[in-house]
């Protein structure tokens, strides 16, 4: 089974980051690195980081943002440095069910591009957070998999494994926030790319300020929504990249 990449963009997480370690470390049972990507040095994650890693761990790494400030350029520059194969999202806000990561990690080895941690399938759930942000996120992933047939009921959820080749050979347009999870899954299901979903539960965030702006956002993510309904690159769904052993 491939390493694991996991992507982790911070903002000032020092009260979450080391309970998200923990979590990490106890419910992740795969091999895996994680980048923790920061965009200016007085990030109060940083020294937390540094430590962790000043006790001997080996499997994090501090990587600062090279593209722009920005959840988005975070994430971005995450991709950039991975070497490869599967490439997970996490939030550092503990909001993530990190329990499913290796049923996830399961599904991207039987040749799947993206797997989806899904709140809104049979199984999943959310745990507090704003409600109208809730209806619009659920009315967009249900929509899209009842109208236009994408294999996820939660194709706005940012916790997702991707194939880091599949993800590099997009043109990534997104400079707002989180609209680039809608992106890249609409950009993978219309060019034929295999996505499957495992249920997952959200949390809300105890600690720290979200940097979510849903009526900044909106508009992106109605852009990607819309282009959702596109005519797709093939005829037919691309096979599954070769079973990872």
């Amino acid at each position: 089974m491939s390493e694991l990449n996991i992507v982790i963009p911070v903002y000032n997480e020092s009260a979450n980051f080391p309970g998200l370690w923990n979590e990490l470390s106890s419910l992740v049972k795969a091999k895996f690195i994680a980048y923790v990507v920061y965009d200016f040095d007085q990030d109060n994650t940083v020294p937390i980081v540094n430590q962790i890693i000043a006790e001997g761990e080996s499997r994090l790494r501090l990587v600062k943002n090279q593209r722009g400030r920005g959840v988005v350029s975070a994430i971005m520059t995450g991709f950039d440095v991975v070497p490869g194969g599967p490439v997970l999202v996490v939030m550092a806000d503990l909001s993530d069910d990190l329990a499913q990561v290796d049923r996830m990690l399961s599904l991207y080895s039987d040749g799947y591009d993206v797997v989806v941690g899904s709140r809104y399938m049979k199984g999943g759930r959310l745990i507090g957070g704003p409600f109208f942000k809730q209806l619009l996120s659920r009315l967009a992933g249900t929509s899209l998999w009842w109208l236009r047939r994408i294999p996820t009921h939660d194709a706005s959820n940012a916790f997702k494994i991707y194939d880091s080749g599949m993800v590099k050979s997009f043109t990534v347009e997104s400079c707002g926030g989180f609209e680039l999870n809608l992106e890249l899954t609409v950009k993978a299901f219309l060019a034929g790319h295999c996505i499957a979903e495992v249920p997952s539960t959200w949390r809300d965030r105890t600690n720290g300020q979200s940097r979510f702006r849903l009526w900044k956002w909106l508009p992106l993510y109605l852009h990607w929504y819309l282009h959702a309904f596109q005519r797709k690159s093939g005829s037919q769904a691309r096979a599954r990249r070769p079973a990872v052993v």
